[in-house]
């Protein structure tokens, strides 16, 4: 497979893209296949954590009451919070897990999820591993960037006056130097979560690399071609934004309408069995429950519908360009065609 420009490789992803949801098609495989697709690319990406602590506004004056918690309170809180990261930590393992085998599924065109699951077993678990190191160290990176405007936003609330409201105005020399700082934290993460999940793994998956090696491989490939590298950055973050905004557009106000006769249909059933009670008022509050259900489950069913081709064409995308890059991957997507044997005279 030769190199393809970051610009070409937007209408293969497209082709691409039709040809593995579409043909042939089938509802349960596309929404399968929609729903792995909207997980993998949403879901379980690098884990980034932040902790903002919002002051209490009111009418009266600040005050700062004494906390009384009783430490069986306490104890649970801190279970609660392990129990929490413990969960999140195995739910970011499954779906690592999940976008290998998505992974398996694209580049042989196969909609079977159980083989590439089984495939890159132990590929993903070193993967989760260093996406593990890299969210840890993006936090800590992100600690120190906030360090310094926390400690002055907790100077200007201990320099206001008891019984009398911060100056919001003293803020504002904090706030606008953070502007281009979160910024440039959140390209930081989006050129992080580029390079793992759109160079890394390939070379994880299919050699089984480690992190040194892959990374010198995509490193070389970056260097030879920057500009290319660039504007598939920009790309791939700017086509997923415009195709979310479009689908907005087009499909706001049938979406409106829809919440609408949904909204007049739950009010109705509301209103026809507010005045009832005990064992009365029970059908009206299945029929409430049962056409919740059905708005959630059409809900899931649209969003599905409408984000898996794009999250599916956003993958598609990212292998089309680095498998021109990288021999192993593109020789998969474009098997190349097999030698023609001389003839025998």
């Amino acid at each position: 497979m030769y190199p393809i420009s970051a610009a070409d490789s937007v209408s293969l992803a497209v082709q691409r893209t039709k040809e593995f949801l579409f043909q042939p098609f089938r509802w349960g495989t596309y929404l399968k296949l929609g729903l792995v697709a909207i997980i993998t690319e949403g879901i379980g990406s690098n884990l980034h954590s932040s902790k903002r602590a919002t002051p209490s506004v009111g009418h009266g004056p600040m005050t700062y009451p004494q906390f009384n918690i009783p430490p069986v309170w306490i104890a649970a809180a801190v279970a609660a919070v392990l129990v929490v990261i413990v969960l999140s930590i195995v739910v970011f393992y499954l779906v690592t897990r999940l976008r290998f085998a998505f992974f398996h599924c694209l580049i042989h065109n196969t909609s079977e999820i159980g083989p590439g699951w089984r495939l890159y077993r132990t590929q993903a678990a070193r993967f989760f591993g260093l996406n593990l190191v890299v969210a840890f160290s993006y936090v800590l990176l992100f600690g120190l960037a906030m360090f310094p405007f926390m400690t002055g936003f907790i100077r200007v609330v201990r320099e206001t006056p008891p019984g009398s409201q911060p100056d919001l105005w003293k803020f504002l020399p904090l706030i606008l130097p953070l502007i281009p700082i979160i910024l440039l934290i959140a390209l930081i993460a989006f050129v992080l979560e580029v390079i793992l999940r759109d160079f890394i793994l390939p070379h994880y998956a299919l050699e089984d690399a480690t992190v040194s090696e892959a990374w010198q491989e995509v490193w070389e490939q970056i260097k030879a071609e920057k500009k290319q590298f660039a504007v598939y950055a920009l790309l791939r973050l700017i086509l997923p934004i415009s195709a979310t905004i479009g689908l907005f557009i087009v499909f706001l106000l049938p979406g409106l309408m829809l919440a609408g006769s949904l909204a007049a249909v739950e009010y109705a059933i509301h209103s026809a069995f507010a005045n009832l009670t005990g064992v009365a008022a029970l059908p009206g509050i299945l029929l409430e429950a049962f056409f919740g259900v059905l708005a959630f489950a059409f809900a899931l069913f649209v969003g599905v519908c409408l984000g898996g081709p794009l999250s599916t064409g956003l993958r598609e995308y990212a292998l089309i360009f680095y498998g021109g890059r990288y021999q192993a991957l593109g020789n998969i997507l474009y098997p190349p065609p097999a030698a023609i044997a001389p003839e025998v005279p």
